[in-house]
């Protein structure tokens, strides 16, 4: 069946773009139509018998390209009744039985259902009890759409919600991010595939890390109980600990000495620190520091020790710091030995006792030794 299609019939060309820029002039044949002059202007084309099917369908692309899913939401939302409502006395029916009129699962209808929902409650369109059967009513804009439906359930959940907050903060599509969240193996082989997924991925899980201590956990277990990763982070604490001790001579003017004093940095020590340091500051985050921060290292600790040395009285402080540092190690020690289990076990040896004994010689010449050194001359 075919019907006469007068020009006016047609849609505008601020009702369907996309129709006219997709149209092409067709070769010259017996029925000729009138073509799209180049000059930018519209020009409707002539009268002509168009298959009643094709008009049909142009018009609802038209509404589609104008409205996009609220042309179909307009349908769900006057066809079916809302939950709780008898059906006594409305043409309406259920989420079920019209998604088994359209072919397809009640869910999908429900989210054009709940889209619709929520652009009522925000006045955007009319609410489902103002809508019949056929009725037709102004819609809101295509790019309006997206900001109300959602093609994922998870989108309800609470884990949706966050994800949705998340990709707007992000300034991405909710669905991308919805669509990853729901396939995991794909996340996987696409950060087991491409580098560069997988540096976002690290960044993601460092900045996930910082506000939630189970994660931190989970993946410091996970660290330590592999080998090559274990070596690898104690190698990387390392050159980061050494990287900060450089860091504080430089930019603290302080310096740590091997006993553990705190005091001020020579100058020069502190040049030579911010000379390394501004190496290290320069590398890619591809290149190796470990190997800068060991040098680093070395070099400014020789400094330290000849600074040490150059001091009279630093050098005094640092051999008494350095000695009761020692004399507290020992006694500690000393102090954790079980006796009591040992005499009730029946498990000394003649070598323990001979090890005690030189102990105590050793301990009696060092007492010796002090005492003189402290003892004034008469």
């Amino acid at each position: 069946m075919t019907i006469s299609l007068a020009p006016t019939d047609l849609p505008t060309p601020a009702e369907a773009p996309e129709a006219a820029e997709a149209v092409e002039a067709p070769e010259a044949s017996g029925t000729a139509v009138d073509t799209v002059l180049d000059s930018g202007e519209w020009v409707e084309p002539a009268a002509q018998a168009v298959a009643e099917s094709v008009v049909r369908d142009a018009r609802d692309f038209g509404v589609y390209a104008r409205t996009g899913g609220w042309a179909f939401a307009l349908k769900v939302a006057r066809s079916v009744r809302p939950g709780g409502q008898s059906a006594e006395g409305s043409e309406k029916v259920s989420a079920k039985a019209f998604a088994e009129l359209a072919g397809c699962s009640p869910e999908r209808v429900m989210r054009y259902y709940k889209a619709w929902d929520m652009a009522a409650d925000d006045g955007l369109v009319p609410q489902f009890e103002a809508l019949a059967p056929g009725a037709d009513v102004e819609l809101p804009e295509a790019d309006v759409w997206l900001s109300y439906y959602s093609s994922r359930n998870s989108a309800t959940s609470v884990r949706g919600h966050a994800i949705t907050a998340a990709a707007e903060a992000e300034g991405i599509k909710p669905t991308k991010a919805l669509e990853v969240a729901e396939n995991p193996t794909a996340l996987r082989a696409a950060i087991l595939a491409d580098p560069g997924t997988a540096e976002a991925a690290r960044g993601a899980l460092l900045d996930r890390m910082k506000e939630d201590p189970a994660l931190q956990t989970e993946m410091a277990r996970a660290i330590a109980r592999t080998g090559d990763l274990k070596k690898a982070v104690a190698q990387e604490a390392k050159a980061a600990d050494r990287i900060e001790f450089v860091r504080q001579i430089a930019e603290g003017g302080q310096v740590r000495t091997p006993a553990g004093q705190t005091v001020a940095a020579p100058p020069e020590l502190r040049a030579e620190a911010e000379r390394h340091l501004s190496l290290i500051d320069e590398l890619d985050d591809a290149e190796e520091a470990g190997e800068w921060a060991g040098e680093a290292y070395e070099s400014v600790k020789t400094l330290v020790a000849q600074a040490v040395e150059a001091d009279p009285a630093l050098r005094v402080q640092e051999r008494r710091a350095k000695f009761y540092n020692s004399l507290q190690k020992a006694t500690k020690v000393f102090e954790e030995l079980t006796l009591d289990e040992v005499l009730e076990e029946d498990v000394v040896e003649d070598d323990m006792l001979q090890r005690l004994e030189a102990l105590q010689d050793a301990i009696g010449a060092c007492i010796s030794a002090l005492r003189k050194a402290t003892t004034p001359e008469s």
